[in-house]
């Protein structure tokens, strides 16, 4: 294979990668440093350093329909990127200290634990919570559009939530992704958001995160620009094709593509760590 047919063969895995990533809020880097590493052999860190621009390419491409549609909470999305851009910078030091086998592993059973989440259902609650006293006072509570009219919902476990999205941030420096999976998953379980509210305010959080991580891989030396630009501009229009299909889609289907992807993801990067194929 030239570089010309890399280059496609790439730039095609990518816009397939952004468009689950937008349709998900799983950020396309969950699936693009497994597609680099297991389809094509290059190293964990540059694909992770590849996989962070486009996260940062997926997060642009959509976060502002998501914006402007009336899905997005803005207010908890800044509240919550002070958490993540602390974590996503320890774990970028952390990437450079560790053995690319062992950065497989833990992205494997991070993936594996996100998987066996969101199978899981989550207890019903009431649409009208009792108000969470800090929530109130960040005044983080919203509303998003529904088929029957604007719905409004309350936000819970603000501590927890912020706790959870310092370890995503970790995460996303550690393994070159969005954490979108993590991110979504304390958005919905956590505070009790809309899963559709937690997968755009996902979407609008990434960037920054991967933004903070994308630094210390570039101080470091693993970023290519060869293999980070096809990444970047297939993942950006594939998560622009990704928005228009969200709309359509009920949360059933967008949590049963989440879980099967990711399952999938999990146990192969999982089985190339231990034997050491990384």
């Amino acid at each position: 294979m030239n570089v010309l047919e890399f280059t496609a063969v790439i730039f095609a895995g990518s816009v397939a990668a952004g468009f689950l990533g937008a349709l998900t809020g799983l950020g396309g880097g969950v699936v693009i440093v497994p597609m680099l590493v297991l389809l094509f052999g290059v190293d964990i860190r540059y694909a992770a350093g590849a996989s962070l621009v486009s996260v940062i390419a997926t997060s642009s491409g959509s976060a502002a329909a998501y914006v402007r549609k009336g899905y997005t909470n803005v207010r908890i999305g800044m509240f919550l990127e002070t958490a993540t851009t602390m974590g996503a910078l320890a774990g970028a030091f952390l990437t450079t200290r560790l053995r690319p086998s062992l950065v497989s592993t833990v992205f494997g059973m991070v993936l594996l634990h996100s998987a066996y989440l969101s199978f899981t259902t989550r207890h019903q609650v009431e649409k009208i919570q009792a108000p969470d006293p800090l929530a109130t006072r960040l005044r983080l509570d919203g509303s998003y559009p529904t088929s029957e009219g604007a719905e409004s919902y309350r936000v819970q476990n603000v501590p927890a939530g912020f706790a959870l999205m310092l370890v995503a941030g970790t995460l996303s420096g550690l393994l070159g992704i969005g954490s979108g999976a993590f991110k979504v998953l304390a958005l919905d379980r956590a505070m009790r958001i809309p899963f559709k509210v937690a997968t755009t305010t996902s979407n609008f959080m990434i960037g920054v995160t991967a933004a903070a991580s994308a630094g210390v891989y570039l101080n470091r030396g693993y970023l290519d620009p060869g293999l980070a630009m096809p990444v970047m501009l297939g993942v950006l229009i594939g998560s622009l094709l990704g928005v228009r299909q969200l709309f359509k889609r009920t949360t059933t289907l967008l949590r049963a593509v989440f879980s099967v992807v990711i399952l999938f993801l999990a146990v192969e990067m999982i089985y190339n760590g231990i034997t050491g194929r990384l």
